[in-house]
């Protein structure tokens, strides 16, 4: 049987899993046990499941695989910090990045090739949209890197935070956050995400609390209050500009839901979030958004939600006609709003090197036939690892 035509098991929460077993007269304990032995032991083929029945494990070889999307390159910073390139098929690429700190190991994740929003400070906003992924492509980033990031770390070879030793974080788990903060506009492919965001919060799959799973939204309004009552996690919001007429520039998406209903929404999140604030991300763009009025506008918006401000360096890339305001003047911003109460911190950049830093997720601005000559050029030059049923 083709595997086009087989289900891709990263793809299924615990409900559906559950459901397909019951279909072949299975117990709901063998859709817990196989899911366990996906997501928690990270196997990849059914014969590795040896407490599962050998009928059984027929009819899902038959029936069922268990693939992430192949991995094109793999990159390591100077400061530890990993990238992949994944090939999601016809031309497209996705980027996953993981950022190890001494007492956590957080993974950015992509939930679309391309994104919608075309923000005018992302790189990645430049790319164009090409799709939404599959529940199975998202999970299947986090999959594939706890499997060679644990891999890594049996070996030693995992480098530290900082250039210390070797370790996992203090929860011994190598990927104990997940941030949806890679490309792609997460609540505009929100039926995925949501089956994404099920898997990686059950106890019987990567089982993380709400609180070390953050969406990041450039604020869809509608979907945001759906995600308070499907599955609050964490929120972050990408605000980046203090008012509507700057906003609109920045942030496309604010034509459509203007601040006060942005400001709105977030409230009525805060309702369910597991977390009592929420994360207004802030990328501080030279002579843009970083003046004195600018950071009073902030403190008004701090005022009207519980919030914690993150200032983001601006990694520049020359279609964006921006440029990184300076340290001296990101410092001083950020004291203006301490000054005034609010809670706030500047992001330390990571991964430059490798471009895995905010908004570089698309490498060079290309358009689709680039992207295609890139795509085809790695598969020439590399080898790509396939993960096999």
């Amino acid at each position: 049987m083709e595997n086009v035509e087989r289900i891709n098991l990263l793809g299924l929460d615990g409900g559906e899993l559950a459901g397909l077993v019951a279909r072949w007269g299975g117990k709901p304990f063998r859709a817990k046990q196989l899911q366990r032995w996906v997501h928690q032991r990270g196997a990849d083929s059914f014969d590795a499941m040896t407490d599962l029945a050998r009928d059984f494990r027929g009819q899902l070889a038959e029936n069922c695989l268990i693939q992430a999307p192949p991995v094109m390159t793999q990159q390591r910073s100077s400061d530890g910090t990993r990238k992949w390139l994944f090939d999601v098929g016809q031309g497209n690429a996705i980027e996953t990045v993981f950022i190890p700190e001494d007492d956590r190991g957080t993974l950015c994740i992509s939930s679309q090739a391309g994104c919608t929003v075309n923000c005018r400070f992302c790189s990645t906003g430049h790319q164009g949209f090409n799709r939404n992924l599959h529940a199975s492509e998202i999970v299947g980033q986090l999959w594939w890197a706890r499997k060679v990031l644990e891999a890594d770390l049996a070996s030693a070879r995992l480098p530290a935070a900082e250039g210390g030793a070797a370790s996992a974080p203090a929860d011994n788990r190598v990927v104990s956050n997940v941030v949806m903060m890679g490309m792609g506009e997460p609540l505009l492919n929100y039926d995925q995400v949501l089956t994404s965001l099920r898997l990686m919060l059950d106890d019987n799959a990567y089982g993380l609390s709400r609180r070390r799973v953050t969406v990041s939204t450039s604020g869809v309004v509608p979907m945001m209050d759906r995600l308070s009552q499907d599955c609050p996690v964490a929120l972050a919001v990408s605000l980046h500009a203090p008012n509507d007429a700057l906003r609109d520039e920045l942030v496309p998406l604010n034509r459509k839901y203007p601040l006060a209903e942005l400001l709105a929404a977030c409230n009525r999140y805060l309702a369910y979030a597991p977390r009592d604030f929420i994360t207004f991300e802030y990328v501080m763009l030279d002579g843009v958004n970083d003046s004195d009025q600018h950071a009073r506008e902030l403190v008004a918006i701090a005022r009207q939600v519980r919030c914690k401000l993150n200032l983001i360096p601006f990694n520049p890339f020359p279609q964006s006609g921006l440029k990184r305001s300076p340290m001296a003047r990101v410092r001083i911003f950020a004291q203006r709003l301490m000054d005034a109460g609010v809670i706030t911190t500047v992001r330390k950049t990571r991964g430059d090197d490798i471009d895995a830093a905010c908004g570089q997720l698309a490498g060079e601005v290309r358009d689709r036939t680039k992207i295609t000559e890139r795509i085809a050029a790695q598969r020439r030059a590399i080898p790509i690892k396939q993960v096999h049923a």
